[in-house]
């Protein structure tokens, strides 16, 4: 049998999270030996994984950036490309894809204890590998790679024309002079519909119920004049902080009086589409930020509703036709196309089992320390970034963290790091969102507790305080 190949570190996944870790590491433990294990054959993942048209982020770069590396591009709100090569671009400067293992599958790790160390077995093409390491890093993303979440119609085997999910989208399809059904109302619907509309027939968004959709510009005005007049990092930092306290403030703000939000976010949709608005489209039955926000950039699929390319269909499906689909309350939808928007599927820590001491943990039943360790699992991150906020705040935070924390390890001359769980802390679910992807995903998500350490604050400023500057050893962490 091949002898495992060692590391400190092992990684799991090269996309944002795991390439920013790997940053991390080297600037702040350059003694440490590290690796990324990737499943795919590239590095970017959702940023790689995703090409359905005009991906896009929803959160703009000068927070979804990493910290240290400024974002240059004057376009605030990116395209999946672009973000695809940013994150290629820090690897390569870093020189971290020399470190990156390609098509290794992560499907098991166990904790000797005895070794103080992870046994981690892997999957390639053509056989089963190990590694080994002192702490792992589980910076997969939260979603099953394999396949997005499919609803199943009545009547779809009726359907004449193709049903595509956007996570696998076929490169060959061709939707030009077509009329398109886009079954969804969340940020990946929003980005495709006016994309598609460019040169389909006609689009029709299908959607169960409304979201609260709001317009950004796609360029920062600001940050570009703070860029013609202070260094790039300045700028960059500058631009990051406003965007940061602007955000944090409208949420509170839509926390605390969602009324008046929601009043204005509609007011807001109205005014930019016209006289073809329609209430009943834009009036979501719940509150602000009880879900993520749609974000379009410079107003474009309000600008396809007014122009008349897009409609907006509202209702549940009653069932698939031989040429679109029936709604609930008898409105047909003529399509020759459908796309099912229908969001993700959600798993916990990349789908790979977890074992401490040959006996399995269950993710599940653990509650989060800090938002990234699971209790009583040792030496073991997961980056999970924050839902009201940029993804990669709270992930550049955590890795922050594993570096103050390595460095802790190394002071003290202790080789392990666990949470212990206190049974007197009341559990909570990981998420209090009410978006579909994440109701699905609570039973395999691990909890929250009501109280720090275990509470998820969503809250960066309060984060920065607690992992920057907060002590290690906290009481409920232990070092050994």
């Amino acid at each position: 049998m091949t002898k495992p190949v060692h590391v400190d570190v092992l990684i799991v996944g090269a996309g944002l999270s795991g390439i920013g870790a790997a940053a991390h590491l080297q600037r702040g433990c350059p003694d440490k030996s590290f690796l990324i294990l990737e499943a795919r054959d590239a590095i970017g993942g959702t940023w790689d994984l995703f090409r359905y048209p005009g991906i896009r982020s929803d959160s703009d770069m000068y927070t979804l950036g990493y910290a240290f590396k400024p974002w240059t591009s004057a376009k605030a709100i990116a395209d999946g490309p672009a973000i695809r090569d940013y994150i290629c671009e820090t690897a390569a400067e870093r020189r971290i894809d020399r470190h990156i293992r390609f098509g290794h599958r992560v499907v098991a790790a166990d904790w000797s204890s005895a070794e103080a160390a992870w046994r981690v077995e892997v999957e390639t093409d053509s056989d089963v590998v190990h590694f080994t390491c002192h702490f792992l890093v589980m910076a997969a993303g939260y979603y099953d790679y394999d396949a997005g979440h499919r609803p199943r119609w009545s009547g779809e085997e009726t359907f004449k024309g193709p049903i595509v999910h956007p996570q696998s989208w076929p490169e060959s399809l061709d939707w030009r002079g077509k009329r398109v059904a886009v079954i969804g109302s969340g940020a990946t619907a929003v980005t495709l519909v006016p994309e598609l509309a460019r040169e389909a027939a006609r689009v029709t968004m299908v959607q169960r119920s409304p979201s609260y959709i709001v317009s950004r510009p796609s360029v920062d005005f600001i940050a570009e004049g703070l860029k013609r007049w202070l260094p790039s990092p300045a700028a960059y930092a500058l631009t990051r902080w406003k965007n940061v306290l602007l955000t944090a403030f409208f949420y509170r703000l839509a926390r605390r009086r969602p009324d008046r939000v929601a009043a204005k976010l509609i007011a807001l949709a109205k005014s930019d589409i016209g006289e073809r608005f329609d209430a009943s489209d834009f009036t979501p039955g719940y509150k602000p930020w009880d879900q993520r926000l749609c974000l379009v950039p410079d107003g474009d699929l309000f600008t396809a509703i007014r122009d008349g390319n897009v409609s907006v269909a509202t209702g549940s499906i009653a069932q698939l036709t031989p040429s679109g689909l029936q709604l609930e309350s008898g409105e047909i939808v003529e399509a020759d196309i459908i796309v099912a928007a229908t969001g993700l599927k959600v798993v916990a820590v990349g789908k790979a089992r977890i074992s401490v001491d040959g006996e399995p943990a269950d993710v599940s039943q653990a509650m989060v320390y800090k938002g990234m360790m699971l209790s009583d699992v040792p030496n073991m991150m997961f980056i999970f970034g924050y839902t009201n906020a940029s993804w990669t705040l709270k992930a550049d935070l955590s890795c922050e963290y594993l570096v103050r924390l390595l460095r802790r390890m190394d002071a003290s001359g202790t080789r392990v790091a666990v949470a212990r769980r206190d049974p007197e802390v009341e559990v909570i679910p990981f998420l209090d969102f009410t978006s579909g992807y994440v109701k699905r995903a609570l039973p395999v998500l691990p909890k929250q507790g009501a109280r720090r350490p275990w509470r998820l604050y969503q809250n960066y400023l309060l984060d920065l305080l607690t992992l920057r500057f907060g002590k290690i050893e906290d009481g409920t962490l232990s070092l050994s």
